[in-house]
């Protein structure tokens, strides 16, 4: 367990970019990814905005006839694989894939497909069914699609816990990388939720903001005028890799993976654990597994939902963990732009800390126009600001009492 792990390869698809660079470019212009929803007729909804992946080809990773054998999210999560390798240098060969996995998260999985082929059994009956429903719908292909287009034949698995998804993913491969199980895990999140059923049973629950006249201001997290999140969609990969393996070819690192923390509020489905219990124990298990104090973070990307309970409960947590320095630190909320991609966000979140921690420089949260006054930390409102970041924390938390924190520390030889 001693072997440290870094991070060299990256790769994102999002509302913001079909790739990290301009994704990352878009982040620091502050700009929103949300309009109206295009995938399909929302004119019934109350809610009728979301953050959608603009103009994807899956032609450009999948040969056509196989890419109608899977489902969106799939496609994205191909895609930033196949960006993540190649921003790695890393290829594989017969010769080391039985030392390469790939561990991937999704909330929902592949329900557009799933959607999509109720219709067709109520319309047409059983018979007409697609014989790959099942593996387009369910939660692990985009793992194990994944494996079989490059060929990764080491651990292969997927996570399933909501919005927490994708960092839990990346906690797994860094475990399997730091035993000594694989030299090098992928990991990541991938999500394309952006269909009727799933519009509908987030409207049921009021969990969606309906500011449908402002789309690119409707998530505004810690704001006193949030009404719910804008769902949206993506996905993001990352290399994990055992420092002396990278060493050994020669690899760029982003940075380091120090510490994850997972934990449960046993409380509620939805609602978070009072004063956000369950996240501060995630941070404060994080922080003792890196060695590293409280004092020593210098950025903290938050799950930061624009929902009430979230933003306040979330304050309350970090106070809680880093006491009056919480006020010092600066946090953000990226979901204000790229919307919540559910359980591809803890992935993207994490790819951002990192970029965060290369360019010193954090991005902010738009759409803080009248701040909450339970919500009163340095949510970094409206504009980048340039920070020297050594070490980055982001929270991950889901629906079920699930929360992950990822911390991800500048490399030092």
């Amino acid at each position: 367990m001693d072997r440290r792990v870094v991070v060299t390869g990256v790769g994102m698809v999002t509302p913001l970019g079909h790739t990290a660079a301009s994704t990352w470019e878009a982040l620091l212009a502050g700009r929103s990814g949300a309009g109206p929803i295009t995938r399909f007729d929302a004119s019934a909804f109350e809610t009728r905005i979301a953050c959608e992946v603009k103009d994807f080809d899956p032609g450009r990773y999948l040969d056509r006839k196989e890419a109608r054998r899977m489902d969106r999210y799939t496609h994205f999560a191909i895609a930033a694989t196949a960006e993540a390798l190649q921003d790695a240098h890393l290829r594989i060969t017969p010769e080391n894939a039985d030392d390469i996995g790939i561990i991937v998260g999704s909330g929902i999985g592949g329900i557009e497909t799933l959607s999509q082929q109720f219709q067709v059994y109520f319309e047409k009956g059983p018979s007409r069914l697609s014989p790959f429903l099942c593996t387009m719908m369910i939660g692990n292909m985009a793992a194990g699609h994944a494996s079989i287009v490059f060929g990764m034949r080491g651990p292969n698995y997927g996570t399933v816990s909501a919005c927490a998804s994708g960092a839990h993913a990346i906690g797994a491969a860094f475990e399997t990388v730091r035993r000594g199980a694989a030299s090098v895990m992928l990991a990541g999140g991938a999500e394309a939720p952006v269909v009727p059923i799933g519009i509908g049973t987030f409207n049921s629950m009021r969990a969606l903001s309906t500011r449908n006249d402002e789309p690119e201001k409707a998530s505004r997290p810690f704001d006193r005028d949030r009404d719910g999140f804008v769902i949206g969609e993506g996905a993001g990969i990352l290399v994990l890799e055992e420092l002396e393996h990278a060493r050994s070819r020669g690899a760029h690192i982003y940075g380091e993976v120090v510490g994850y923390g997972a934990t449960a509020d046993a409380c509620h489905v939805t609602a978070p654990a009072e004063g956000g219990a369950g996240a501060a124990r995630a941070m404060l298990a994080a922080l003792r597994e890196a060695g590293l104090h409280p004092d020593d973070v210098d950025y903290i990307n938050a799950h930061g939902t624009s929902t009430p309970l979230n933003d306040k409960a979330e304050t309350s947590a970090i106070k809680a963990v880093f006491g009056k320095r919480a006020w010092d630190i600066p946090v953000s909320s990226t979901k204000s732009m790229t919307g919540h991609l559910l359980g591809a966000a803890g992935a993207v979140e994490a790819i951002i800390c990192l970029l965060a921690i290369r360019d010193s420089i954090v991005p902010p949260t738009i759409n803080l126009e009248n701040p909450d006054p339970d919500c009163d930390l340095d949510y970094v409102p409206n504009v980048a600001r340039r920070h020297r970041v050594r070490v980055a924390l982001s929270n991950s938390l889901g629906f079920g009492g699930h929360n992950a924190t990822l911390i991800l520390r500048a490399f030092d030889e």
